[in-house]
């Protein structure tokens, strides 16, 4: 009796156990089957397997063939995983460029910074100051845009002025670098540029009479790039600014100083240099 019972007893449990089994079995089958998909979905990796030079060859193959998304791509994976060979840090360097022909600033930037924070003394880093200035230089291009209704002192011009630091500091530490040549001659342009830029603000606060703003632009401009051909224009704006607010020994002041540097200043044309009448030429 006590066998019979105890069978019983054991058939059940193990029904009971095989039902449970049964309830589970299809939701693990579905997540199999789900996980399955996922792996069959993941984007296949052409690079498995290749060496550190391998890698290296096809993006620079890339890089020179224009396509910089993909020099990008076998760059980054270089650098991943072989973190410690000779070839990781050239990859970022040549990472750097890629960004820079393909036109994301930020990431040059990032990249340029990130080379030079982790090499400082590399044979290359005079390279990476110079591929930082080139890479905010052509920013400069929309200063010299004409007068619009939009107000230019809103345009700040920090892409011209983050190159000018890195062409500066190039020039300052590798001075006998090969690329130090040209990165003086694109610092005096872009002095050139960012003088222009506070003149080009001060002209458009003279034409809507807003003098002490002028004046102030103008000041900025003659103290910060002394060397510059704006300085002339921001004399004269000193002159009719100063005129216009009555302050008339100060626009004279400014007045001695324009005719001085420039005695054929176009600006020097004013029908009575006793009137303070030259901020009509803004207008």
């Amino acid at each position: 009796m006590q066998n019979a019972l105890t069978s019983t007893s054991t058939g059940r449990s193990v029904t009971a156990i095989t039902a449970r089994l049964l309830a589970v079995l299809p939701a693990v089958l579905i997540a199999g089957m789900i996980a399955g998909c996922g792996l069959g979905s993941k984007e296949y990796d052409d690079t498995v397997g290749w060496s550190a030079q391998k890698l290296y060859d096809e993006a620079k193959d890339s890089l020179n063939s224009g396509n910089y998304t993909l020099a990008v791509k076998y760059f980054e994976k270089l650098e991943a995983r072989y973190p410690y060979g000779r070839y990781a840090q050239q990859a970022q360097l040549e990472v750097a460029y890629a960004y820079y022909k393909e036109g994301e600033v930020a990431q040059a930037m990032a990249a340029c910074d990130r080379f030079i924070k982790l090499h400082p003394n590399h044979t290359n880093v005079d390279y990476a100051f110079y591929l930082k200035g080139l890479t905010n230089f052509n920013e400069t291009q929309g200063i010299f845009a004409g007068l619009t209704r939009e107000d230019p002192s809103q345009r700040d011009p920090k892409g011209a002025r983050d190159s000018f630091d890195a062409f500066r500091e190039l020039v300052t530490r590798f001075p006998t670098s090969k690329y130090a040549a040209d990165a003086a001659a694109r610092m005096k342009f872009l002095v050139n540029a960012l003088a222009q830029h506070e003149v080009h603000v001060a002209r458009w606060y003279m034409r809507r009479s807003a003098y002490v703003a002028a004046v102030n632009r103008a000041q900025y401009a003659l103290k910060t790039y002394p060397e510059a051909p704006a300085t002339e224009e921001a004399l004269a704006i000193m002159v009719g600014g100063y005129g216009a607010l009555g302050i008339v020994e100060l626009s004279g002041d400014a007045r001695r100083i324009l005719e001085k540097n420039y005695p054929n200043s176009k600006f020097s044309s004013a029908p009575s240099k006793e009137r303070s009448g030259w901020w009509k030429h803004w207008e």
